[in-house]
């Protein structure tokens, strides 16, 4: 049976509750990472989700099972990370926004080319280079190796919102940020 618990965290649980649970954790790709500060959750039955119309090629990983990594190319320009949630074959995931940049800085400016700590991780696609995540990981455990997950600190105060960048579900308050941090891709209102 697969992993499904992870930093203290049950994978088998509504995406809206893991996208929450995932703020403050810190998740490292071969040591590099940080600290989540932002998510979104999207579920089969939500009109934005890729899961929407059902299995295809490129979302297959996202009906998997859970605690597992969803990646995709967005605009056919950027990686885009999401954790899988939920029973294998329901088709639900967190989208991992934002990180804090904790671990392995310089090689996340080599990366990136940039020097500012807010521009490596603020925004799926930032965050995908900084780590290094492409389609290869797409399927992995995030349970095992090259990913690490560690428990958020108790007593974190977190701010839900509307998601970013979509046309469908727009005003579903499935986006998760940590209250305060400089670190998210766009401040929440």
């Amino acid at each position: 049976m697969a992993i499904s618990t992870i930093a203290g965290i049950d994978f088998f649980q509504p995406a809206e509750i893991v996208a929450r649970q995932l703020i403050g954790v810190t998740v490292l790709v071969d040591g590099i990472g940080g600290r989540i500060v932002e998510t979104e959750a999207y579920d089969r039955e939500d009109p934005a989700s890729h899961a929407f119309s059902g299995p295809t090629e490129r979302n297959a990983a996202m009906f998997g099972p859970p605690a597992h990594a969803y990646v995709y190319r967005s605009y056919g320009i950027h990686w885009c990370l999401n954790f899988v949630c939920r029973e294998e074959g329901h088709g639900a995931g967190v989208l991992i926004r934002a990180l804090e940049p904790l671990a392995g800085l310089d090689e996340m400016r080599r990366r990136r080319d940039a020097q500012d700590e807010w521009l490596l991780c603020s925004g799926p696609g930032k965050l995908c280079q900084a780590l290094g995540v492409t389609r290869a990981f797409n399927g992995s455990s995030i349970a095992l190796p090259p990913f690490q997950l560690e428990a958020a600190p108790p007593g974190l105060e977190i701010v839900t919102g509307p998601r970013i960048g979509i046309s469908k579900a727009m005003d579903v308050p499935w986006r998760f940020g940590l209250a305060g941090s400089r670190f998210v891709s766009r401040p929440f209102r």
